[in-house]
């Protein structure tokens, strides 16, 4: 993969994982019933470019872990604010598990992205020292 792309994917992990963080602060304001329509709308966008963005990111870079059908699910099992603001405690503990899961997936292969940038970082420096 070429630096440029390379450097272009890594972005949009980092954009992604961000959108990844605002899902859970959705999952905190569903328990703690304290929601409006705005937030009910913005978490709908969100679930939206997560769900586009991992085709986006899939079409990259080969992903094993996790899977497009965990994230599916997970996305899936959060229909609404006011949904998740209805589920027993031992529901949401299961939605934060799954989520903190993807999430430590995600990081992870960030942390490889980023590791492949800095052995063609290496590679580019050292073609310009040795032409």
């Amino acid at each position: 993969m070429r630096a440029t792309k390379l450097d272009q994917l890594i972005d949009q992990m980092q954009i992604y994982l961000e959108c990844w963080k605002q899902f859970n602060r959705f999952l905190i304001l569903g328990r703690e019933k304290r929601f409006s329509q705005e937030d009910d709308t913005q978490f709908l966008e969100v679930k939206s470019v997560l769900i586009q963005q991992l085709e986006l990111i899939l079409a990259s870079v080969e992903v094993g872990s996790p899977s497009r059908d965990e994230i599916h699910a997970l996305v899936g099992s959060a229909p609404s604010l006011r949904y998740l603001s209805e589920l027993s405690e031992g529901a949401l503990r299961n939605l934060e598990n799954q989520w903190h899961k993807i999430y430590i997936g995600w990081l992870a292969i960030l942390g490889q992205l980023k590791v492949r940038q800095r052995i063609e970082e290496n590679k580019s420096a050292w073609a310009a020292l040795f032409g």
